[in-house]
């Protein structure tokens, strides 16, 4: 049985909302700068997995915490545009897998430069506090490092 979760104190609710304060200038700004390139929130972040690699629409729908359906009509569109196409999966060629063509990348990758919002508060703290702050941000996720 798991034990009860302790009540929030003041600094908690405080790092909260903090955080959300974070996570909803990333997205403001993160709309502005894929608006830039005729872009959807949703279709810049599709590209920039995409442009890391290749993978299956049901795993984009796992990263986005959305349903597979909304992702086919976001790689369409992109598609369309020639930032993303569809490939055979060489490991198992029952599966389709969407990629980021060679715009798509450097689409990606200009919008990613564009985003200033939290490289410049970033910039102000030491590559020991960005690795603390990084370290404790994946310990909050449950992920490994």
């Amino acid at each position: 049985m798991t034990s009860p979760t302790p009540p929030a104190d003041a600094l908690t609710y405080e790092v909260c909302e903090l955080i959300g304060t974070v996570v909803a200038r990333y997205h403001e700004e993160y709309e502005e700068a894929a608006a830039q390139y005729s872009l959807t929130g949703a279709q810049a972040r599709v590209l920039a997995l995409l442009a890391r690699e290749p993978m299956p629409m049901r795993r984009i729908a796992l990263k986005l915490k959305c349903e597979p359906s909304n992702v086919t009509g976001i790689v369409d569109r992109l598609a369309t545009r020639g930032l993303v196409e569809r490939r055979t999966d060489p490991e198992d060629r029952r599966v389709k897998l969407a990629a980021a063509t060679e715009e798509g990348t450097a689409t990606a990758a200009r919008l990613r430069e564009s985003l200033n919002f939290a490289r410049e508060p970033l910039a102000g703290l030491s590559t020991e506090e960005r690795t603390a702050l990084r370290d404790l941000l994946r310990r909050m996720l449950g992920e490994a490092h």
